[in-house]
């Protein structure tokens, strides 16, 4: 992609605002429970899962949810729960993340549909799962129940600037209540986007603004296999023409993908990268389709951000939340790699949230950082080997003239802030107006306070260490200063003219 179109699509995401926008679908608990799966049992031929760590999240539409509530939109969900111990955890969990559950009705017949997967770890290796237990109902709501969730729904439903559907097939997205919902919002101009359920007649979504099949489920509707780009995109138009649907997105896994809309098709795709797990880059999909399309953002120009949000997705574990800040800088990286390294502090707070449910390392120094040098260099390398992530936060202009004196900085703030983001070392840089780095380092949490030698008293010690944090020294490689070398040109600055420069 070039790069001014690029720079649009940053611009135009950072304005989206924040949409309301409603998820209708089946609603699910997540349950993993995580361990070493290191030896057989003696008892049958199967894995001992060792376990350490369990964790609960939302599931199926609850994660789209879930997922836009982390992209700064205002959420509300409709949908079904048992009325059992799943489904008040579930809507706690929904109120927890500020999603309003209001239109989330009790189904005392049915169980609240739960997914417990087991997860083990082995020599140090990436976790996989080793099962995965389902809990559900696949009946379709009782008509007295979609009725009654239809009457609650109908009056708000102008509030909402997109309609997202997920349908799982656990029995809530009944013909009869879609179209209910499709023509309202039709008549509101309001926009639906539908992820399908694995079926081979989209009735039930006939009229949809959008619809986003995987290529398993759109050959399954189609009837046939699509082995290339040109095979999707016929797929797709007829999807389109049969379903009296305006656009439709099929996603292709590693191979992006294709978009038939009005302004025009498109096959979009994806840069290579390591992926770590695909589960949620559908729900990624549909969540920035959602957000991008609520804001204002034509489908193509979502299509391309939606694309690279999964991107990110793929390369965490499970559901797991993308940042508009990860995706504006991923958004920026490609335009200027460098340049997108720096950061605020409300970024940089979203970003350290993203790493750690990544399971990652995050190593924090801050420093004036005037006149780069090998000293410097040496040191920031060192710090970048204790964990995964460098965050390095400097002095602004004014908060070195309080520590240095009125003639330094030598260089400003933003070009010190340039040339730190251009070691490969570093991740991320950011510029801190106050005394000293505390308020980023509560921002941050950082589990590893990287400091010199000579630092006699470190900002931050005891704050850090509070929650387990370690605080490392790292010895200057190199004899090297700012002040030696300011203090080396001032006492060589007699034997310097014009001159001699431009011989």
């Amino acid at each position: 992609m070039e790069r001014s179109m690029l720079s649009e699509l940053a611009q135009r995401f950072s304005q989206l605002g924040r949409p309301r926008i409603l998820v209708l679908g089946d609603l699910m608990l997540d349950r993993y429970t995580w361990g070493d799966a290191e030896r057989v049992s003696p008892e049958a031929p199967v894995i001992v899962l060792r376990a350490d760590q369990e964790e609960i999240r939302p599931g199926g539409a609850a994660s789209v949810a879930y997922l836009l509530r982390h992209l700064d939109a205002d959420v509300s969900v409709v949908g079904v729960v048992g009325n059992d111990a799943d489904g008040h955890t579930l809507r706690a969990l929904l109120r927890d993340e500020g999603i309003d559950e209001q239109f989330v009705v009790l189904d005392p017949t049915r169980p609240t549909t739960s997914k417990q997967r087991l997860v083990g770890r082995a020599s140090d290796r990436h976790p996989h799962q080793i099962l995965r237990v389902d809990r559900e109902s696949r009946e379709p709501l009782s008509d007295a129940l979609t009725g009654a969730l239809w009457e609650t729904l109908q009056h708000q439903l102008p509030q909402f600037d997109a309609i997202l559907v997920a349908d799982y097939l656990k029995g809530v997205c009944t013909e009869r209540l879609l179209q209910a919902v499709i023509s309202a919002a039709r008549a509101n101009g309001q926009p639906v986007l539908v992820d399908p359920g694995r079926l081979a007649d989209y009735g039930r979504y006939r009229g949809a603004t959008l619809i986003k099949p995987n290529r398993v489920e759109a050959e399954l509707v189609s009837g046939r296999p699509l082995t290339n780009s040109q095979d999707v995109l016929v797929a797709a138009r007829q999807l389109c023409l049969t379903f009296q649907l305006d656009s439709v997105v099929i996603t292709l896994d590693r191979n992006g993908l294709v978009v038939v809309a009005p302004t025009g098709d498109k096959v979009i795709a994806t840069d290579p990268r390591a992926v770590y797990d695909i589960t949620g880059a559908g729900d990624m999909v549909l969540a920035t389709l959602g957000l991008c399309l609520a804001g204002g953002t034509e489908l193509l120009t979502a299509a391309h951000i939606a694309n690279l949000a999964a991107g990110l997705e793929v390369e965490r574990f499970g559901i797991a939340p993308v940042s508009r800040s990860e995706i504006g800088a991923k958004l920026r990286s490609s335009t200027n790699p460098s340049a997108s390294k720096i950061v605020t502090a409300d970024e940089v707070s979203c970003l350290a949230e993203g790493y750690r449910r990544q399971g990652k390392r995050i190593v924090f120094t801050n420093g004036c950082f005037d006149l780069l040098h090998v000293g410097h260099v040496s040191y920031l390398q060192e710090a970048a080997t204790l964990g995964d992530i460098l965050i390095v936060a400097i002095n602004s202009d004014v908060g070195v003239q309080r520590l240095k004196g009125l003639h330094r900085p030598v260089i400003p703030e933003r070009d010190r802030a340039q040339m730190l983001a251009a070691l490969s070392c570093i991740n991320h840089v950011l510029i801190f107006e106050e005394e000293t780095p505390l308020k980023l380092l509560e921002l941050i949490h950082p589990e590893v306070l990287v400091k010199g030698a000579t630092t006699a008293n470190i900002v931050g010690r005891e704050f850090v260490e509070s929650y387990g944090g370690r605080i490392l020294r790292v010895e200057s490689i190199i004899d090297c200063s700012t002040t030696q070398i300011l203090h080396h040109i001032l006492s060589k600055s007699s034997d310097f003219s014009f001159e001699t420069i431009n011989r």
